[in-house]
């Protein structure tokens, strides 16, 4: 089976690799070269132009948002350079109603598409650890089941129409924003108090919320180690407004949502927006008064707090 693969962000990079050590030949395109040389290191066929992927048996994309695949596989007529019976997985996270147009711009050219957003951070992708959530024709996902099984523990289908995986994608983002805000107002309500981060998230994740997005995150915003981003804040702005927009659509109200679009538009009028979106925590501990290099100091004394 001939695989195209295109975009090599923190994601793609590590579920193309996947890919690549499984065993199928890779032809892979990105808009920046520097991760290529890891593929390339690892038998895969580098294009020059996004229109030489698409010539296989199966695509697979992971762009950043809609306007970046918007941008690659129309505007530069990726997709009408298709070879015939390709099948389209999109592993990205994009709108409900891009997913719309892309099964319908696919139905017109022949090809099939499959949606398949994947929860997972980078780590998971580069271990081949993902979810995948999957929706499409029977018969498109059955001929791609190999390589989702290749990146990913497990697979989730969802049915035939392609958004529903979207939707799904974004209600999953929703609540790990509404988590990472949840265990940002609860640390500041403990520190505040004189319990240190660490010793606070220590006993939630390992009793009530002992799951892998309140323990991962909770190391993170333990540790205060925002830097490198596995998943930056302008990303989860991104997907947090999307899910507004699928929300409005379908006549959902989501009160919580509008917040976390602020809390996150906040971070990123602050200089924020490259580091990870678990930094919701630092603007709940400013909005607390509390100095980010604060601690529970010795003996359980509240700590200071920055000057008003």
């Amino acid at each position: 089976m001939q695989v195209g693969f295109i975009g090599l962000g923190q994601m793609g990079r590590g579920v193309a690799a996947s890919l690549a050590r499984a065993g199928y030949p890779l032809t892979v395109w990105n808009r920046t070269p520097g991760p290529l040389e890891e593929l390339a290191g690892l038998g895969a066929r580098i294009a020059g132009e996004p229109g030489e992927t698409v010539r296989a048996d199966v695509l697979l994309t992971m762009l950043a948002d809609d306007a970046a695949a918007r941008s690659v596989l129309l505007e530069r007529g990726a997709l009408d350079r298709a070879a015939p019976g390709l099948v389209h997985v999109n592993l990205a996270t994009i709108s409900v109603a891009f997913a719309q147009e892309l099964a319908r711009l696919h139905r017109e050219r022949g090809l099939q598409y499959v949606a398949a957003p994947v929860f997972g951070r980078p780590e998971a992708a580069r271990q081949a650890k993902l979810n995948v959530v999957v929706a499409g024709e029977p018969v498109a996902i059955a001929r791609v089941e190999p390589l989702l099984r290749a990146i990913g523990e497990r697979i989730w289908p969802v049915g035939r129409e392609p958004e529903r995986a979207n939707a799904v994608k974004l209600a999953g983002n929703f609540m790990i924003a509404s988590a990472l805000e949840t265990m940002g107002e609860a640390t500041a309500l403990a520190r505040a108090h004189g319990v240190e981060a660490a010793q606070f998230l220590e006993i939630l994740t390992s009793t009530l919320f002992a799951s892998p997005v309140y323990r991962g995150y909770g190391r993170l915003i333990a540790e205060r180690r925002f830097e490198p981003a596995g998943f930056p804040v302008r990303l989860g702005l991104k997907d947090v407004r999307l899910a507004l927009l699928a929300g409005e659509a379908a006549h959902v109200p989501m009160p919580f949502a509008s917040m976390l679009r602020d809390r996150l538009l906040e971070a990123l009028a602050a200089g924020e927006g490259e580091l990870d979106w678990a930094a919701l925590a630092r603007i709940a501990a400013r909005h607390a008064g509390l100095r980010e290099e604060d601690g529970a100091p010795p003996g359980g004394e509240t700590p200071s707090r920055s000057a008003p």
